[in-house]
């Protein structure tokens, strides 16, 4: 881990109307949106200053809407760094992509243009609706995030089957792989609602974290990952990513091989400022992909 100040010494950063805010950096920062605290952790390999790992997010005009992405480049060094600043160039210019499988379909092919398969990417992409509590995910061969639901006192792996819910837009062919990672191939995305209670938690993560290993060269994989979380205290989410480094940092035999980037997410369900409805309901259910 690099001598950053944790999250929890300075304050939160507001998002402003139409910020974008991120990129590939060394960072421990606090972040806000309407409904949502945020921690962010991101640790390039051996203390580089950019790395392959990528964290991005961004709130609508109205600070109804913030979009979050985590993405994982592949590669280290110099190419890797390249390809993480292609790819937070391209998540600012699609950014008004109305529905997220279409925004990671857009993302795809233009990464499969400029990596020249040489390159690919995993990426998880979140957007949330303060108005309805409601999280709207679209994962691209990326790591399951965690979430503790508050209400039952514990942690899952976030997926349609643990949020129950349907999926939302295309459906792949039968047959055809969907949601493969950035730069593979031509595929298909599709995206689920998971509807988040007051004081629920969220924790988005690169592979780094779940591919962890141990002196026996034993990965700890997403349930692994999911136990040692289930262990920890959850009563306070600012102190939380540093929690889950240092469990990892004893699992470990040794420094992580990897970069490595952990978001933390807290639903204090604020709600966003009273607005007229009518046209901007109808612009923001656009936004959405409904």
């Amino acid at each position: 881990m690099t001598s950053l100040a944790p999250p929890a010494s300075t304050p939160a950063h507001a998002l402003q109307c139409l910020e974008v805010w991120g990129g590939n950096e060394p960072r421990r920062s606090a972040v806000s949106v309407a409904g949502l605290d945020v921690w962010v952790w991101s640790d390039p390999i051996a203390g580089a200053a950019r790395g392959g790992d990528l964290y991005y997010i961004s709130t609508c005009g109205a600070g109804r809407i913030s979009r979050f992405a985590i993405a994982d480049v592949s590669g280290h060094g110099d190419e890797a760094d390249a390809m993480a600043q292609t790819l937070l160039k391209l998540m600012r210019q699609y950014i008004n992509t109305p529905d997220q499988s279409d925004f990671a379909m857009a993302l795809n092919r233009e990464f499969l243009r400029r990596s020249q398969n040489k390159r690919f990417a995993t990426a998880l992409l979140a957007t949330y609706f303060a108005p309805t509590d409601q999280l709207i995910v679209c994962n691209a061969g990326h790591p399951r995030p965690l979430w503790y639901q508050a209400a039952l006192g514990q942690w899952v792996l976030l997926d349609q089957e643990s949020a129950h819910a349907a999926a939302v837009a295309t459906i792949p062919p039968a047959g055809q792989l969907g949601n493969l990672p950035l730069g593979i191939r031509s595929t298909n995305y599709v995206q689920f609602i998971a509807n988040l209670a007051k004081d629920d938690l969220l924790l988005l993560h690169t592979d780094s974290l779940s591919e962890a290993e141990d002196s026996r060269r034993q990965p700890l994989g997403e349930h692994g990952l999911l136990e040692l979380v289930r262990g920890l205290d959850s009563s306070c989410p600012e102190k939380l990513g540093d929690a889950v480094l240092q469990a990892l940092s004893c699992y470990r035999s040794g420094p992580a091989q990897d970069d490595q980037t952990l978001l933390v997410l807290y639903h204090n369900a604020a709600n966003p400022p009273e607005r007229s409805l009518g046209k901007e309901s109808r612009q923001e259910a656009q936004v959405l992909g409904f």
